[in-house]
């Protein structure tokens, strides 16, 4: 075979790829919303194709299995949801403004999303019982962890001071507020969340540490 006839080939098979990669991004992304109403423990790959637009011969095609789906489907979710408080972040010029600002998108989200968020949680909880789940898991959790962290410097520039703590101790901060109130919402107990809402700029405070 010539050496553009090989490249030829190349290019075909990139192509290839390519496009069974972008169906299964379509597919994960299509899919969310019933994977997040059904959660981990009650989804097939065969009942997730009985509550969305696609047959089950297609999903299987594109997926493993119920495990491969979900993780791409939450992956695709955490690729938007990294970067939500950048814009908040980026157009803060106080450190009340910063702190406000972050509170309201970070209730806000946990209203609008609730079913999507309690996904991840339960991705999270399998990975400790599948290790199939960890590696991804832990990468996810990896880019969550810098989202916060970019929210607690900038914070912390603008207060004059300095983070009180590691980027990991940042998150799993500030994660265990939200999973709380995540729980709380979705039990119905508003008045919880409220309390947790008033509490977080005090949080905030905790995780930055004054210059000196």
């Amino acid at each position: 075979m010539t050496d553009v006839a090989e490249r030829k080939q190349d290019r075909i098979a990139r192509r290839q790829v390519d496009k069974f990669d972008a169906r299964r991004t379509e597919l994960a992304v299509a899919t969310l919303h019933t994977l997040a109403e059904l959660g981990y423990a009650r989804t097939s790959l065969r009942e997730i194709a009985q509550n969305s637009e696609f047959s089950h011969g297609v999903l299987h095609y594109y997926f493993a299995d119920k495990r491969d789906l979900i993780t791409e489907a939450v992956r695709q979710y955490e690729v938007v949801c990294v970067t939500r408080y950048d814009e908040v972040v980026a157009g803060a010029t106080s450190s009340e403004q910063l702190r406000d600002g972050f509170v309201a998108m970070f209730f806000d989200t946990l209203a609008e999303d609730a079913t999507l968020h309690r996904l991840w949680y339960d991705l999270r909880n399998q990975s400790l019982f599948d290790e199939s789940f960890r590696a991804d898991v832990l990468e996810i959790d990896g880019h969550r962890e810098a989202m916060v962290w970019r929210v607690i410097s900038r914070y912390a520039e603008l207060r004059g001071g300095e983070p009180a703590g590691s980027p990991a101790v940042a998150y799993v901060t500030l994660d265990g507020v939200f999973q709380r109130a995540l729980l709380h919402h979705l039990a119905g107990d508003a008045e919880a969340v409220a309390r947790l809402r008033d509490g977080l700029p005090a949080v905030m405070d905790l995780l930055v540490a004054d210059a000196g």
